[in-house]
């Protein structure tokens, strides 16, 4: 079939409606088939899909195409398939055509715009399957005119928003499956899903509905056939009711990372089938319930991170089917009960962070399937059970206890199976047994905070994958084996603080080759630093403080360029310091104590450690024995001139150094009281109560949002009652003030930069474009000020402050943020940003991105703050101003910013977006000035990665994490921080790819 008939295709497709297309449509009925064009049409939607190249209009039925699958019978097109094939463009109005399709699955690809309400109409549609894509939008009301054939439903993965209408679900009382996971809808989950009485599986999670679902009349009891029921990562609250005997079939119940409190419903153990249950992450109090004792087929429970209290269950031994069992960071009370050994399929058991005592039952040892065993936080006491170490565990986390004796002798599967072992902060005695060294599989080795008064065995230099070794403050003694690296080059963090060790730094510790973190301190070593530490070139932490080494340093260690730290202070060193490197640069307190070193850092004498140079007598010569005593006068007044000469010279250098720097620091004080003066005459004008005869000026007023919008000729004062300063930035300061009679609470920024757009009506149409924005992770802009002198920016104000104050800013009375809270502010931040980069026209940028202008609300919810500002700059300063902000957030700003020859798009904003997740994760500021470092996070964090050591990064005041969150996130973090733009994802991809993270795809539910 030709160019030509397509293009008829295309008319009879868009005159079909209409009455004067009948005859033509007849006639060419028996030419032209509605499949081949409803999916000719669909194809000329999308962007050049080489997957579709068999789909050509010459064919007059597409039952031979890639893809399609037909009714032998009939020929008519029954089933669409073009999952995973990478297409992208828009669904137009071809698939309508398709009047015979049961089967749609168009997931994992990269289609954008809205879904089509018409496309869930066609009769005899059961299948929809759209997950995974970057579809948009809100679901209209007349979504709820959805086939009543439809029996499976996933638009789970996209950017999807907004509410849902509530009787959106009223015609779907045959729909079994219903997925819209990881989207951004909000508001409460429709009454009308009690409708949907035949659903098997629903899975709401990551997404921002609110709300109690379980209160609701009828609600998600009505649907006494669900097997899943996801409703985790939302904002759901409220307390629970009983109610769950009704949901006789569930067989997965998800809840976790939610506000919901009060206690756990008991009716929960009356679902026999239940297999996963997950109620960590919220707020629940009280006893774990007795009923759960009856669950015969749970696989999986987790109620971990809540505020449960009482004894811990003795009937956990009743759960025979258990895999997975975790009630840690509760306050959990009473003793582990003996009748653990008979969870004989038990894979992960965790109770850290409780309350509870007594000794690790033996029986433990009897669950041979037991593979992770966190122990960590508790009042444990008594020796640890031998059996423990022949079991096949490959983490074993009893830290933070009370346990007492030695160190068991591990046997057994043990040997081949263990990867971390954390032993720290007990009170365990005894030799280090020299078995360790037989741990094959070892990586990580923590015996720090113990009484063990032992050596180290050389035995530990045997574990060839060993990288973390942690013996702090433990009492030993004795020297540093000088085969630690003899097996293996993967060690990359080794602490022996605080010990009794003696003897030399060993020079094997150059076979160290993957160390980035060395310390030595506080001991008693001897001997000089060995020159084979100049093979560390990965070091970038050096303490080798508190300590009796002699000698000079040796020069080489100025070639290690990755070095950021070192603390030599208080030994015996002498000499110069090397030449290279970050040791120039030390600050004094890490040299001190070295009365020995030459450097002008520190005072003292200065000792060069070089044999005596050869002194001649002057006398010996003719011409001294032989001149006269004039002569010999006039030698020693030109040598005294000549060291008075060398004095004065130093001493006019010293001069003009003071007198420059004094003049420098005079003229930026005077520009600071300059800059401080205007600021202050400008925050006098507007927040002060003094009375002044001045007529106040003119100014106007708008609140979007309210009837009092207008001109309003009034001192600003009115504005703000009692105006407080909350926080500040390159565009203006922030202050908290209430406004109206009613004393809304608002944030004021009063703009104070020059070059600002003077007219009126160029700021009013500026700011109502950002006025209009409206995301739940974006801070509303509710209106302004406006005089000729002054502009004031009103928006919405956050109760829980920023999140620089909750990570950095934070009393110590206030609780650090939970990773559940931390992910959430992360993926909040993310829809925000991506929000402004994609939903808005022109694209907003945000170019001053940091954790100062992400607001908390009172549920923690992310709101990115600030954005836009650059738009009230006359196009002469944009640049100017941006430029300097590169320099007013250190750390934050994409490389591009300082380059005014390069483009600057969105992807300045994914730079900032990975600092902060780097942030977030590990609790560090982007660039920290220690007292003789400087640390970058981003690359200290790419190093630790690099290394396999990411996790040790982790700021460790959250808690427990889990390792398969954390570490993604810290790599899509670095891949935001790349120094190339085009190598950044965009911010609907960096959403995407953090709700993959936090949820991982499952497995299609066909037991559902």
């Amino acid at each position: 079939m030709n160019t030509l008939r397509f293009l008829v295709y295309l008319l009879l497709l868009s005159c079909s409606t209409i009455t004067s297309c009948k005859a033509a449509n007849e006639d060419a009925a028996l030419d032209l088939n509605d499949d081949v064009l409803g999916l000719i049409v669909f194809k000329s939607d999308l962007d050049n899909p080489p997957e579709l190249s068999s789909w050509t209009e010459d064919d007059r039925s597409p039952c031979s195409w890639k893809c399609i699958q037909c009714n032998p019978s009939t020929g008519r097109v029954i089933g669409v398939s073009l999952t995973g094939l990478g297409l992208s463009g828009r669904l137009g109005k071809g698939l309508q055509k398709l009047q015979s399709l049961e089967i749609l699955s168009l997931s994992n690809n990269n289609f954008t715009g809205e879904i089509s309400p018409e496309l869930l109409q066609l009769p005899k549609l059961k299948t929809l399957e759209l997950s995974n894509n970057k579809f948009a939008g809100q679901l209209p009301s007349s979504f709820s005119k959805m086939s009543s054939s439809l029996r499976y439903l996933d638009l789970s993965k996209n950017h999807l928003s907004g509410p849902l209408p509530d009787n959106i679900f009223q015609n779907s009382q045959y729909l079994s499956y219903l997925s819209l996971s990881g989207n951004s809808f909000e508001g409460p989950i429709p009454s009308s899903i009690s409708k949907c009485d035949l659903l098997t599986g629903l899975n709401l999670s990551n997404n921002h509905f609110s709300g109690n679902p379980f209160a609701q009349n009828g609600g998600i009891f009505a649907l006494n056939r669900l097997r899943l029921l996801d409703l985790s990562n939302n904002l759901l609250s409220g307390s629970i009711p009983t109610g769950f005997y009704t949901l006789h079939n569930l067989k997965e119940l998800h809840l976790q990372a939610n506000q919901f409190y009060g206690t756990i419903p008991f009716d929960i153990g009356l679902c026999p089938h239940l297999i996963k249950l997950d109620l960590s992450t919220n707020s629940f109090v009280g006893d774990i319930p007795v009923s759960f004792g009856t669950l015969n087929s749970l696989t999986f429970l987790s109620l971990e991170h809540n505020m449960l209290s009482g004894d811990f269950p003795q009937w956990v031994g009743k759960l025979t089917n258990l895999q997975h069992f975790d009630v840690s960071k509760n306050g959990l009370t009473g003793v582990l009960p003996m009748s653990m050994g008979d969870l004989k399929s038990l894979q992960s058991f965790s109770v850290s962070n409780n309350k509870l005592i007594g000794n690790v039952p033996i029986s433990l040892g009897q669950c041979t399937q037991l593979r992770t065993l966190k122990l960590k936080g508790n009042l444990l006491n008594g020796s640890i059970p031998i059996e423990l170490f022949s079991m096949g565990l490959e983490e074993m986390d009893l830290s933070e206890n009370s346990f007492s004796g030695s160190i068991p002798l591990a046997s057994g599967q043990l040997l081949e199976s263990l990867l971390a072992l954390d032993l720290s902060k007990n009170d365990l005695s005894g030799d280090i047994p020299p078995e360790m060294g037989l741990f094959s599989s070892l990586r990580y080795l923590n015996l720090s905070w113990n009484n063990l008064h032992s050596r180290i065995p050389p035995e530990i230099g045997y574990l060839q994958n060993l990288t973390v070794l942690d013996l702090r403050d433990s009492a030993l003694y004795g020297f540093i084996p000088g085969d630690l690296c003899d097996s293996s080059s993967s060690l990359s963090i080794l602490q022996l603080d605080d010990n009794a060790l003696t003897g030399p730094i060993p020079k094997e510790i150059g076979n160290c080759s993957s160390l980035y973190l060395l310390t030595l301190s506080h001991n008693k070593l001897s001997g000089p630093i060995p020159s084979s530490m100049s093979k560390l070139t990965r070091l970038e932490i050096l303490k080798l403080e508190s300590n009796e080494l002699i000698g000079e340093m040796p020069k080489e260690l100025g070639t290690l360029q990755n070095l950021l730290a070192v603390n030599i202070s208080y030994n015996k060193l002498i000499g110069r310091l090397p030449p290279g490197g970050i040791f120039p640069s030390l600050d004094p307190s890490a040299l001190q104590g070295n009365l020995g070193l030459c450097t002008p850092l520190v005072k003292g004498p200065c000792k060069l450690d070089v044999q005596k140079p050869l002194v001649l007598d002057p006398y010996a010569y003719p011409n001294r024995m032989h001149g006269s005593n004039d002569g010999d006068e006039t030698a020693r007044s030109l040598d005294h001139h000549r060291f008075l000469s060398i004095s004065a010279i130093i001493a006019i250098s010293a001069a003009v150094i003071i007198v420059c720097g004094v003049i420098v620091i005079t003229l930026l004080n005077a520009s600071a009281r300059r800059k401080l003066a205007f600021i202050d005459n400008a925050l006098e004008s507007i927040f002060s109560s003094s009375s002044r005869s001045a007529t106040p000026s003119v100014g106007r007023l708008v609140l979007f949002d309210s009837r009092t919008s207008g001109n309003l000729f009034a001192d600003p004062e009115s504005l703000t009652n009692k105006a407080s300063e909350i926080g500040g930035g390159v565009f203006g300061t922030v202050y908290k003030a209430s406004i109206g009679a009613e004393g809304r609470i608002v944030a004021v920024k009063k703009l104070y930069m020059s070059n600002i757009l003077e007219y009126p009506e160029d700021f009013d149409r500026e700011v109502r474009a950002l006025g209009k924005v409206r995301n739940l992770n974006v801070a509303s802009l509710r209106g302004y000020y406006w005089t000729p002198q002054l502009q004031l920016l009103v928006s919405d104000f956050a109760s829980n402050g920023s999140l620089q104050f909750r990570l950095h800013e934070r009393p110590l009375n206030m609780a650090p943020l939970s990773w559940s809270t931390r992910f959430r502010i992360l993926l909040g931040t993310a829809k925000g940003l991506a929000h402004l980069h994609h939903s808005c026209n022109p694209p907003i940028i945000h170019y001053n991105l940091k954790p100062s202008n992400i607001l908390l609300d009172e549920n923690y919810n992310a709101k990115v703050s600030d954005f836009g500002l650059a738009r009230f700059l006359t196009k002469v300063q944009n640049h100017n101003i941006i430029g300097s902000r590169f320099q007013g957030a250190p750390g934050y700003a994409a490389p591009e910013l300082a380059c005014q020859s390069l483009r600057v798009n969105e992807k300045c904003d994914v730079f900032s977006f990975g600092v902060i997740a780097l942030e977030i994760i590990t609790g560090k500021r982007p660039i920290e000035y220690g007292e003789d470092n400087v640390v970058i996070l981003n690359d200290h964090v790419r190093v630790l990665l690099e290394e396999g050591q990411g996790l040790e990064c982790v700021d460790r005041s959250m808690g427990e994490y889990p390792d398969e969150e954390v570490l993604p996130v810290m790599k899509l973090a670095l891949v935001c921080t790349s120094q190339i733009p085009s190598s950044r994802p965009s911010m609907s991809e960096v959403v995407q790819i953090l709700q993959v993270i936090k949820t991982p795809v499952p497995k299609r539910q066909e037991a559902y």
